[in-house]
């Protein structure tokens, strides 16, 4: 672990749950979060991007059904779209396509789950 120790241990689960990387702070570059504790910088968190988020996202939910989302009847397929739309999953490139994939649906599927919440 680096940086203040409790602080690092502390911040640790929010850092691997968001699929991030914590960094010793001279290792830490411009794109790169630096915690702040008490007053001093504590330790840089390289944040992951878009798409490996979205893989994440998919994979944490996958786990949370206990099944493959591709094995979900119609109904949880909706609510996975519904809850990856509120967690802003379409705003990344390719992300219908990716949601598409896992869901085992085809894209215009996705899209026709995000028009019935949007009309609903």
């Amino acid at each position: 672990m680096t940086g203040d120790e409790p602080f690092a241990a502390a911040v640790k689960p929010l850092v691997d749950a968001i699929g991030g990387t914590m960094l010793p702070l001279d290792e830490a570059g411009p794109d790169d979060v630096v915690l702040t504790w008490q007053g001093a910088d504590a330790v840089a968190v390289r944040l992951p991007r878009l798409a490996d988020s979205l893989d994440r996202i998919l994979a944490a939910m996958e786990r949370g059904k206990g099944i493959p989302l591709a094995d979900l009847d119609r109904r949880a397929k909706q609510e996975v779209v519904r809850t990856l739309e509120a967690r802003g999953a379409f705003s990344v490139r390719h992300g219908v396509e990716t949601v598409a994939s896992a869901l085992g649906v085809s894209r215009f599927t996705v899209y026709n789950y995000l028009n019935r919440e949007r009309e609903g």
